[in-house]
């Protein structure tokens, strides 16, 4: 609050203006009286500051200040200075009676307003110190609610220790009552026990009466019946030679019946059993011409379905998810952040052919040179596509007809072509279970079953096995007894027969389908596999499983003899992909696997030609040892499938 202005006399307040005539001692007494009052002003002591009310009042009114704006203390002593000089010119005077009165009045006004300032600031203060009050009341209640939680939990805690005493007393008197309630049984059970065998005993004693009651009765009955039985068995036996009599009769009325019947019949049969036969060499002739038609050289493609360890792993995806590959709060994985490893480990394949299942679609996204966006596809045609969803026996249906041609006498070749990590030997060798069993033992079963409804044709079959790994263009025998490398196998072709042997392997007699899972086994143990960027157990040979079939016709004297070749072929992939750059042991073996599989493409590709009529073109079956031991499968009229093994997962550069 802005201090109160001082009052101060003025010629224009002291009244009418005194005549000139007025003598120079009335002039000099009024001004020594206004000097003095003067004098007496600035004695006064100036009025405090008012200071702002604490809770009181309406703080948005303005403070009224008590001095004009823009007049100041010097300015009125400027303006008395004036005046004096004003009335001095003048010579007027004001009575000394009006001036003491007007003076009083200002000094009760001055008085007032320090009163009214003093009670506004007692309130405040008064306002204050009920706060204080209030605030320190409420700190007594405070202290005075701790100082009732301190009581009641030390009560609590006297509580809570004779509860745990009478827990204590109740668990010792429980056990009590538990050894004599134990006590009791064991007593009970020692008196049920007494009881038992008395029981027993007695049970002993009325079962062997009661048996001796039966048996007496029963012999009663049985006497009983049987004189009965005496009696109507003569009745029978009478009429039963009665009725023989007429049978003996009757039957020798319908031998002749049924002998001309019979001989009848023994022509239809011969007839029949003529019809099927020719019928099964028509039916040869016919499924050898739909092979043909479908094409002795035909290529499949197997999509293989992603694996868990294919996903990348949590946490390192590209996505921008709020969870950033965090398990959920039950501590399960996010089935989103799933969904997205899973769409960012899976390349972009389309199957567009949904009747005939003939085409598979690539595409690819990449950013161009200029930052737009550039989508790439590629299309490829086969004579059939299996989907990721496939099934094994899906996937052998297809080849289940190839199978039957051995059985008829022809030479079949069947690739599992593909990356390292594609699936080509599960699709080959299978799991252990049936529903997983792959194209070797699935082959050999239907071999052996076609062998088996034949038989009532007259073929009988005779069948063999070998299975062999070429590793480093070197010629392994998988089921042989002996350590790899010290024996040397050789090729051998004959030109007349058109069938090829290898010299010191070993060739297994196959007499049950069961066989072959044992071969199997064998075989997978001894091949040679190694670990590389791309596979844990990576392929690094190819392995040639050989089902060798004669079949001999007793009844028309016709013989055939085929055979089955089912091979893996070890992984096709990239040095720096595999990293086999820094071994010189993996180096070797990725580059012998890569000359034999682009000398297989070459043979293949130069069959295809000649197959299409383009010239006798020269088949380079010696440029590998692969070709050349399946030279007389490949060649004239054998049956050749291609099986492509290719991944879902998606190939980072």
């Amino acid at each position: 609050m802005s201090r109160l202005p001082r009052l101060h006399s003025s010629d224009d307040h002291i009244g009418p203006r005194l005549a000139p005539s007025m003598s120079s001692t009335a002039l000099r007494g009024t001004s020594l009286k206004r000097k003095a009052h003067q004098d007496e002003n600035a004695n006064v002591p100036e009025p405090p500051r008012k200071l702002p009310a604490i809770a009181e009042g309406d703080p948005n009114q303005p403070t009224r200040p008590l001095r004009p704006a823009g007049t100041s203390i010097n300015e009125y002593n400027e303006a008395d200075g004036a005046c004096d000089e004003c009335a001095a010119e003048v010579y007027c005077t004001r009575s000394t009676h009006d001036h003491t009165t007007r003076d009083e009045d200002q000094v009760s006004s001055i008085e007032a307003a320090r009163a009214a300032d003093a009670e506004r600031l007692a309130a405040a203060m008064d306002s204050e110190r009920a706060k204080v009050a209030e605030l320190q009341a409420n700190q007594g209640a405070m202290a005075q609610q701790l100082a009732a939680a301190k009581t009641q939990e030390l009560a609590q805690r006297q509580e809570l220790d004779n509860a745990s005493d009478e827990i204590n007393q109740l668990r010792r008197r429980h056990a009590r009552e538990l050894e004599d309630r134990d006590a009791d049984m064991r007593r009970k059970e020692r008196e049920v026990r007494e009881l038992k065998e008395e029981l027993r005993m007695c049970q002993d004693d009325l079962e062997r009466e009661r048996g001796t009651v039966k048996s007496l009765k029963a012999t009663l009955s049985h006497q009983s019946d049987a004189h009965v039985a005496l009696t109507a068995q003569i009745t029978a036996f009478q009429a039963q030679q009665l009725a023989m009599q007429a049978q003996i009769d009757a039957r020798s009325r319908n031998g002749l019946e049924l002998t001309m019947e019979l001989d009848a019949a023994r022509k239809r049969i011969a007839e029949l059993e003529k019809e099927t036969r020719e019928a099964e060499s028509v039916r040869r002739k016919l499924h050898n011409m739909v092979q043909e038609l479908k094409g002795n050289i035909r290529v499949f493609c197997r999509v293989r379905p992603l694996l868990p360890s294919d996903l990348p792993p949590r946490g390192l995806i590209t996505s921008t998810s709020s969870t950033d590959g965090l398990p959920t709060p039950n501590g399960t994985p996010d089935p989103e952040d799933d969904n997205t490893r899973t769409e960012e480990a899976k390349a972009q394949i389309v199957f567009p052919d949904k009747m005939d299942h003939r085409e598979i679609v690539l595409s690819s996204s990449s950013e161009s040179a200029t930052g737009q966006e550039r989508k790439d596809e590629w299309a490829f045609a086969f004579d059939r596509v299996f989907e990721p969803h496939s099934t094994q026996s899906e996937v052998f249906e297809e080849i289940s007809q190839l199978a039957h041609s051995c059985t008829d006498g022809y030479n079949v070749c069947v690739f599992a072509y593909g990356q390292t990590g594609s699936g080509k030997s599960f699709t080959m060798e299978g799991g252990l279970t049936e529903t997983t069993a792959g194209m070797i033992p699935r082959a050999v079963e239907q071999v052996f079953r076609v062998a088996e409804e034949l038989r009532n044709k007259g073929w009988e079959y005779k069948m063999e096995g070998q299975f062999l790994e070429i590793y480093n263009e070197t010629i392994n025998d998988l089921l042989g007894k002996g350590e790899f490398d010290k024996k040397k196998h050789e090729i051998k072709h004959d030109s007349k027969t058109g069938r090829t042997t290898v010299t010191d392997v070993n060739v297994v007699p196959l007499a049950t389908a069961a066989q072959v899972r044992t071969l199997l086994s064998l075989a997978q143990s001894r091949r040679t596999v190694a670990a590389t960027l791309m596979n844990e157990r990576s392929s690094r040979s190819h392995s040639v499983f050989t089902l060798r079939i004669r079949g001999d016709n007793t009844l028309t004297g016709e013989a055939c003899e085929g055979s089955l070749n089912l091979v893996d072929l070890a992984g096709s992939e990239r040095l720096e992909k595999s990293g086999a750059a820094g071994d010189k042991d993996r180096l070797r073996e990725t580059q012998n696997i890569n000359k034999s599989l682009s000398a297989l493409g070459d043979v293949i590709a130069a069959l295809g030609e000649k197959g299409e009529g383009k010239g006798d073109k020269h088949i380079p079956y010696r440029n590998s040892k692969l070709t050349y031991l399946l030279q007389n499968s490949l060649s004239g009229n054998s049956k050749t499938l291609v099986r492509n093994c290719v991944s879902e997962r998606v190939e980072t550069s």
